[in-house]
């Protein structure tokens, strides 16, 4: 861990939070979703056509992206607005528990409770793809496992974005905010490279910055490998996905703390 911050209290906060959020009935949410994700995978061979089937699975998985960004960002953005707002982050600073082990804590705590909704998603999606066709195509399970765990990598870093956003915004402008920027990424991040080359002056230099400093989400997305089963990705660029992820996400957490550490309770 970082200077100033040990593993036993911020495991603590994390487990409080966690029980919080089972409390508040949100991973249940996450279950029904489960649920009615699995029914167009369900009736997907009456279309009899594989081109079909591919388009509801493609369908499905936006579906446990969505659904993964908005338990994420609503989950991590309250988590300290929530204990300020009700003055119980005093008494949790009162013991042996430092800011930075707290926004670790609070952070840690949300990113468990959004995984473990995502793995429940794909856990269904893939007990109902395995009943129906034993399989995920060319690439098989290996890219579905490597789409698994590269979306749960883009979890934690979207939680630390909320995170840091609810310490500078209020709880409608992050969530709105952050929303916008996860799907503005997903949508055109891939094309910011090209749009910055393309632009002349003071537009293809804002373009540039935009490019390097933005979370680059749509690098952890392989619905389409996934979909159309291809192979999966090797093993250094999958590595190198991986740990950008969690570089940026430390990052965010960092700035969450410095910027909690100089916030008036």
């Amino acid at each position: 861990m970082s200077v100033g911050v040990r593993i036993r209290p911020v495991v603590s906060v994390a487990r409080l939070s966690v029980v919080e959020l089972f409390r508040r009935r949100d991973v249940y949410v996450a279950l029904i979703f489960a649920l009615v994700v699995g029914v167009p995978l369900l009736g997907a061979n009456v279309f009899g056509v594989e081109g079909a089937v591919r388009y509801v699975r493609e369908l499905v998985l936006l579906l446990v992206w969505v659904c993964s960004v908005a338990v994420s960002l609503t989950t991590a953005a309250r988590q300290l607005p929530g204990e300020i707002q009700r003055r119980t982050i005093l008494p949790l600073l009162a013991r042996p528990v430092t800011r930075a082990e707290v926004v670790v804590g609070k952070w840690a705590g949300a990113a468990a409770a959004s995984c473990a909704a995502t793995l429940l998603l794909y856990g269904c999606y893939a007990a109902l793809t395995a009943l129906k066709s034993g399989g995920g195509g060319a690439g098989g399970w290996g890219v579905l496992a490597q789409s698994v765990a590269l979306h749960l990598c883009a979890v934690l870093l979207i939680c630390a974005l909320a995170v840091l956003g609810s310490l500078v915004l209020t709880a409608s402008a992050n969530v709105t905010l952050s929303a916008l920027l996860v799907a503005g990424m997903l949508l055109f991040g891939s094309r910011l490279y090209e749009l910055a080359a393309a632009t002349p002056g003071v537009g293809g230099v804002c373009a540039r910055l935009l490019h390097w400093g933005l979370p680059h989400v749509e690098l952890f997305d392989l619905r389409l490998r996934v979909v159309h089963g291809w192979e999966p990705l090797g093993a250094w660029v999958f590595v190198a996905i991986l740990a950008y992820g969690l570089l940026y996400a430390a990052s965010l957490v960092g700035a969450a703390a410095l910027v909690f550490s100089r916030k008036r309770l």
